[in-house]
């Protein structure tokens, strides 16, 4: 039994066609791969990537009666989802926002519906969706929305740690803020919720039984006990306490500039920083390439690229992304999929 994986495409004019094409491609042994995307599109850069792909569209009541099929016969199966403009590699156009939404939809269908184990997102554009007259901020937040799930947790990872490091984990108390809006979105009942959140899902979708959580300050030298800021000593490290108190291995808060070092990290499963530019330099600087973008508190598993659309690489054609992150991505979806239902998965060639 092998998960069934599906791959939403991104912008049509990004790489992100390019790169699930790639990776279900490549891992159509370890996986069910399933994109979703508009088929024509697919069809056409199907065999620039790889002269053998060959493409099945296979409808939505499909899914829902049967399954995701496997690859078989080199046959990738697609669920079609198709724009209403040509595409042309690097170039946006916003009649084309609504369609992308649409894959997004149907994964969001299928993966509580249970037709799959788990959604593996390409890039997508916001600007585009915005100016096709829809308010995006981005992936996690629409998750977020269609699945009514109260509060999520954006956390990247580096997929690919070596030796005897522990996988770099850095979790955002706060996403896609303007800075000037961080203090006050920040407060111990948010922390609280981000943080079991954080325990649960690592916990059960990274069999951690323990997982141990360093946090950062807010400011500068974590506040210098007040004379920078009082955020350390109202509100974080009382929401630190107060998880400790419910039994969840956190520490801190640490300041930002001295926390990200070996001596502190090789014992920590994860970071959690206060806002979106403190904690991701950092993990981008260490896994960019092979960085997984994972949502935490959703009903559903969703893994992304640590990267964006790339247009500029798209126009040069075919060939020249990397694919490294869709791939870490696929395989860490596949992964969560096994260990939240270990049942289900405990035999078989990719246990």
């Amino acid at each position: 039994m092998k998960p069934a994986i599906a791959i939403t495409t991104g912008e049509p004019a990004g790489i992100g066609p390019e790169i699930s094409l790639a990776a279900a491609w490549a891992l159509r042994d370890e996986i069910r791969p399933l994109l979703i995307g508009d088929f024509m599109l697919l069809s056409k850069l199907a065999p620039q990537v790889d002269a053998a792909i060959r493409l099945r569209h296979v409808p939505q009541p499909h899914l829902m009666f049967g399954g995701v099929p496997d690859a078989v016969d080199g046959l990738l199966p697609v669920v079609d989802c198709p724009l209403p403009a040509p595409v042309v590699a690097g170039r946006l156009d916003a009649r084309n926002g609504r369609a992308v939404l649409d894959t997004l939809d149907v994964a969001i269908e299928g993966a509580q519906g249970g037709w799959f184990d788990a959604i593996v997102t390409a890039p997508l554009q916001k600007s585009t969706i915005n100016d096709a007259g829809i308010a995006f901020t981005g992936h996690t937040e629409y998750l977020a929305e269609k699945t009514k799930t109260a509060q999520v947790v954006m956390m990247l990872m580096d997929a690919v740690s070596g030796g005897d490091a522990l996988p770099l984990r850095v979790a955002l108390a706060t996403t896609h803020l303007p800075l000037k809006d961080v203090p006050a979105a920040i407060t111990i009942d948010g922390l609280s919720k981000t943080l079991d959140i954080i325990q649960h899902d690592l916990r059960t979708r990274f069999g951690l039984e323990n997982p141990r959580v360093l946090v950062a300050g807010l400011n500068p030298h974590a506040g210098e006990g007040g004379y920078l800021g009082r955020e350390e000593i109202d509100v974080i490290g009382p929401a630190i306490a107060a998880a400790r108190q419910r039994g969840i291995d956190a520490s801190g808060p640490y300041p930002a500039d001295t926390l990200f070092q070996p001596r502190l990290l090789k014992n920590a499963d994860c970071v959690l920083a206060m806002y979106h530019d403190q904690g991701l330099p950092v993990l981008k600087y260490v896994s960019f390439g092979h960085g997984v973008n994972v949502t935490l508190g959703l009903p559903l598993i969703r893994t992304s690229v640590d990267h964006g659309t790339a247009l500029d690489i798209a126009a040069q054609g075919v060939g020249h992304a990397e694919r490294g992150s869709m791939m870490a991505a696929v395989r860490l979806a596949a992964q969560m999929a096994r260990l939240s239902r270990p049942s289900r998965y405990a035999t078989g060639r990719d246990t």
